[in-house]
């Protein structure tokens, strides 16, 4: 498993009964988590000083209770600033785990940005973008990213947490887009990159209603998008929240699309958090990564 461990600012504190007690700087939540059906003793003192409790719905979905909790706040991943905000579905904005591919790719980035020529920088594709996460690891490294997501708020949350981090001035193209009628618009233009970045959604819309399925769509998606990259790609990484989809299934993927079209290796794996008062390490999705 590859395990988010460099956080200072977030940490698992304790899991049982179906949630995970967190802190995100100095405020408390606790939150569902379907992995979590084991039980501990929650002795920790922090189970009783939450300041935010998302209780989930019996009928699907739920709502947040708050016990002085700001509105929004910040934490930060090395000089990297994210603002969060509690929303729908017991989210924050951010997904933490995500720190350890952050760190995977961000050298490879800043290795091979420093052996090229500033007319030639490492171009990073960033799909269903999100808050930004990678985008601002991708851009702190050295690359020019362009960011893609289907949610005009959410393309709006990135942009502040690249003016929070400090880079609102790097190379970075930010769109409101169907990914997948993005990446056919760019094949037309004959645009290329170095690596590409996704991280799909189970289900989704399109700005104009496209439905996205991702049993159905992401394997012709990842084949799609294989007209986009450059002969000499850089890496590639897929992330999946899909129970279907194991870390096999995505080197499975990975395999018979980017292997066969430019040679290198696959790895993939479960990607985990660390639980600090039990010593498990939280599951939280599977990767997997392309490099040549």
């Amino acid at each position: 498993m590859w395990i988010a461990d460099n956080w200072k600012d977030y940490e698992v504190i304790d899991t049982a009964d179906g949630e995970k007690l967190e802190r995100w700087g100095d405020y408390i939540l606790l939150r569902p988590d379907p992995q979590v059906i084991w039980d501990s003793d929650r002795k920790n003192p922090n189970w009783k000083k939450k300041n935010g409790h998302y209780h989930r719905s019996k009928a699907g979905g739920g709502e947040w209770e708050f016990h002085n909790l700001p509105e929004e706040w910040q934490i930060g991943y090395g000089e990297l600033r994210f603002n969060l905000k509690p929303f729908a579905f017991k989210h924050t904005g951010l997904f933490p785990e995500q720190a350890v591919n952050w760190d995977w790719f961000s050298k490879l980035i800043a290795d091979e940005a420093s052996k090229r020529n500033e007319d030639d920088p490492v171009k990073v594709l960033n799909l269903f973008a999100y808050t930004g996460g990678a985008t601002l690891s991708a851009l702190k490294a050295g690359a020019h990213v362009t960011h893609v997501d289907a949610s005009k708020g959410m393309v709006g949350w990135a942009k502040e947490n690249a003016a929070s981090s400090g880079l609102s001035d790097r190379p970075v193209r930010w769109l409101v887009d169907d990914c997948v009628k993005f990446v056919e618009r760019e094949i037309r233009r004959g645009n290329k990159y170095d690596a590409i970045i996704m991280d799909p959604p189970s289900y989704g819309r399109g700005p104009k209603g496209e439905i996205w399925k991702i049993e159905e769509s992401i394997y012709p998606f990842i084949k799609l998008t294989m007209d986009i990259l450059k002969d000499e790609p850089l890496f590639f990484l897929i992330n999946s929240y899909t129970t279907g989809l194991q870390p096999a299934v995505l080197s499975y993927m990975l395999g018979s699309t980017i292997v066969k079209k430019c040679g290198g290796h696959v790895e993939a794996d479960e990607v985990g958090l660390p639980v600090s008062e039990t010593g498990l390490v939280l599951p939280c999705g599977a990767s997997g990564r392309w490099m040549r």
